[in-house]
């Protein structure tokens, strides 16, 4: 019998490993997301059913071993030599041990951390952009066929195991056994994808994913609870890498028997033959099905949070006379007979037509034209006033413009009936009726109106061509505000633009210098003027009264002339000579019979002596 459990568990190793392989293959040439970690839960059963193997191959020396023992101590002379307390130092049951003392934690610890890794790398493989599947049938037929061999090899190991009572055939049996569930799922995610469900293959992959985390905090915790499991003297020790959840997987229907064997084990006693165990087990399904009513009779409950409003159907239909429900608590049939739909009526909802933004992008305090801030450009073209002249003086047709554009919409539910029966997804169809008549509007408006001054007039305009193609459509909602905010030109060709605009900006701020300059030119040129025109004016003043006071006195001077010539001609030359020579050097010779010669020094004095000291005048 332990050359049959060796040779089948030699055989689950062999399957696991072929057709884990060929899986691989197909899964990978096919573009097969769930067969790809599929594989990864068919790597961790190769493992764990290797280590298995292992363990089979020390028990099956310790057994013939102990045989061994047993025959040399039945003979009388051969007693005196071996002593029964040697049988725990034979060297079979020592390598047994310390294998399930070191390897078996050691390998369960790696096997925590494969998982762990698996985890996270897979999750991240899955956000990537979805390939197309190629050969689905290829693929259907070949994860069929392994299906096929898995669950017959598996359901055969597992039914061994449950009849022997072979702890050591149950990791390699729950292995081939959960594997064949795991090709089953890869073949449906398949099927789907052929069939035109192509997500349905990575909805089941992230659920696999899911799945090997679980598996993941059951070995950690497994782990933990192994360092405080009470220690049985003679009792067999649990595979630490053995997983409980695996086994509810590939056999569920031995729910509490895994449950009862995993309590024993942990507590050290038999739990499973306590009286509420007992009771558990026999009033299970009762539970189940009234906690089941229990769930069934919640639903018949309604709870309509403030702000808004519910429809109610009844198989489908809006329930005559009471399909609107009004903040507050409601009573309605049970779930599937009555459904409510809940909306928001009252609160402002908003959503934006033109750039797509990032779904993990912090909101910006300051947007520059030149810097992208959102996931993708939503262009739309603009016409323009400007016409455009070729070299040769043909015009061409007006030119016409690129406009990055985010328009955020804000709009109320005014008519919850009217929104949702008469139009399906009325969202979506809100969004495309925004989209259409912000299109319409910009291809006949002008650029340099709607990013100057004619943004609130272009804002209202769009507001109510909305509502009129909302209200045509029966939407039963209210336009509240249209906002055009953020438009720009396109990154690629906003520094460009930023250029142009300053340009413009440099001229007229150039144009205003060159118009304060010329004020403050003629200005001031004004007032030289008549400055210029006041000092000659004075100046003429002077000179004329200077001339009639010259004539007045040459008059007055005339009768003291004829009256004293000599003494008037005399005294006219003394006033002469004080007058101009009151600030020259003069030199008084006294006499004038002598040939002296006297020599004069006329060079400027640049230093003050005492002779140029003058005295001061003495008082009175």
């Amino acid at each position: 019998m332990e050359q049959n459990r060796t040779k089948l568990t030699l055989l689950n190793l062999a399957v696991l490993l072929i057709a884990g392989a060929a899986g691989l293959g197909v899964a990978l040439n096919a573009h097969v997301l769930t067969a790809t970690v599929a594989v990864v839960f068919c790597g961790i059963g190769f493992l764990a059913t290797l280590v298995t193997y292992v363990l089979m191959q020390l028990v099956e020396r310790e057994r013939n071993e102990r045989l061994e023992y047993d025959e040399l101590t039945k003979s009388p002379s051969a007693s005196a030599l071996f002593n029964k307390d040697e049988v725990s130092g034979l060297p079979a049951r020592r390598s047994r041990e310390q294998f399930e003392k070191i390897v078996v934690p050691g390998f369960t610890l790696a096997l925590l951390l494969g998982e762990a890794a698996g985890v996270f790398f897979l999750w991240r493989w899955l956000q990537k952009p979805v390939v197309p599947m190629d050969k689905p049938i290829f693929a259907l037929v070949i994860f069929g066929v392994v299906t096929l061999v898995f669950f017959i090899l598996g359901r055969f190991s597992v039914s061994l195991a449950r009849m022997e009572r072979q702890r050591l055939l149950e990791p390699p049996a729950v292995s081939v056994l959960a594997a064949a569930y795991f090709s089953a799922l890869s073949a449906v995610a398949t099927g789907l994808a052929y069939f035109d469900f192509p997500r349905a293959d990575l909805y089941i992959a992230r659920a696999l994913v899911i799945l090997l985390g679980v598996l993941a905090v059951e070995t950690l915790l497994t782990l933990v609870l192994e360092i405080y499991r009470p220690r049985v003297k003679g009792r067999e020790t649990r595979l630490l890498y053995h997983s409980r959840v695996m086994s509810l997987i590939s056999q569920p229907e031995s729910l509490f028997t895994t449950a009862a064997h995993a309590l024993d084990y942990q507590f050290g006693f038999k739990v499973s033959d306590t009286w509420f165990f007992q009771f558990l087990q026999r009033a299970f399904a009762w539970i189940v099905l009234g906690q089941f009513a229990l769930l069934v009779l919640s639903t018949a409950f309604v709870v309509v949070e403030t702000g808004e409003q519910a429809l109610l159907e009844r198989f489908g239909k809006p329930v005559a006379g009471s399909a609107i429900l009004d903040p507050g608590w409601h009573f309605k049939m049970p779930w599937p007979i009555d459904k409510v739909h809940r909306y928001q009526t009252e609160r402002i909802q908003t959503f934006e037509v033109g750039l797509e933004h990032e779904e993990s992008a912090k909101e910006e305090n300051t947007v520059l034209w030149t810097v992208s801030h959102a996931k993708e450009e939503f262009n739309l073209l603009v016409a323009s006033r400007e016409s455009v002249t070729n070299l040769d003086g043909a015009k061409k047709s007006p030119p016409v413009n690129l406009l990055t554009v985010s328009i955020p919409v804000q709009f109320q539910i005014t008519n919850l009936t009217a929104w949702a029966y008469n139009n399906t997804e009325p969202d979506h169809l809100l969004e495309k009726i925004a989209t259409r008549e912000v299109v319409l509007y910009l291809v006949n408006a002008d650029l340099n109106e709607l990013m100057a001054s004619g943004r609130g007039a272009a804002a209202e305009a769009l507001r109510l061509r909305i509502q009129a193609a909302a209200d045509q459509r029966q939407l039963g909602a209210r336009i509240i505000m249209v906002g055009l905010q953020d438009i720009h030109p396109p990154v690629s060709v906003a520094g460009a633009y930023q250029k142009v605009v300053g340009a413009r900006q440099a001229a007229e701020a150039k144009v205003n210098v060159a118009r304060a300059y010329a004020v403050t030119t003629n200005a001031l040129a004004g007032s030289i003027a008549r400055r210029t025109v006041l000092g000659a004016e004075a100046e003429a003043t002077r000179t004329k009264s200077i001339a009639l006071a010259r004539a007045a006195s040459f008059t007055n001077q005339i009768p003291a002339y004829r009256a004293a010539p000599e003494i008037y001609t005399t005294r006219a030359y003394l006033q002469t000579l004080a007058r101009q020579g009151g600030n020259v050097r003069k030199y008084v010779v006294a006499t004038t019979n002598t040939d002296d010669v006297i020599q004069f020094d006329l060079t400027e004095k640049y230093e003050r002596s005492l002779l140029d000291v003058q005295s001061p005048t003495p008082k009175k």
